[in-house]
């Protein structure tokens, strides 16, 4: 299992958010600021299998838009669960 960290342009969010339960991903929303410009952002964390990495990543891409220099406004951290447990 893996939780991905993604940290989201508020200009993308909704976008996002509208994909990931369509294709049936469960994730929380944190409205986050950072960067150089103070800008808002909005972090998605979301548990999946590690089978579904890629293809959450690709509701990422898929679902933001470009800036200028062709770049997605999406950070993303992949990182390994050694436990989960839910209560």
């Amino acid at each position: 299992m893996k939780m991905i960290f993604a940290i989201i342009k508020d200009d993308d969010v909704e976008n996002v958010s509208q994909a990931l339960t369509v294709s049936a991903y469960r994730f929380t929303r944190v409205a986050t600021t950072g960067g150089l410009f103070k800008k808002g952002n909005t972090t998605l964390l979301s548990g999946v299998e590690d089978t579904q990495v890629e293809s959450f990543i690709n509701v990422l891409k898929e679902n933001t838009a470009a800036d200028a220099n062709g770049r997605k406004g999406v950070t993303v951290f992949v990182m390994p669960v050694n436990h989960f447990e839910q209560i």
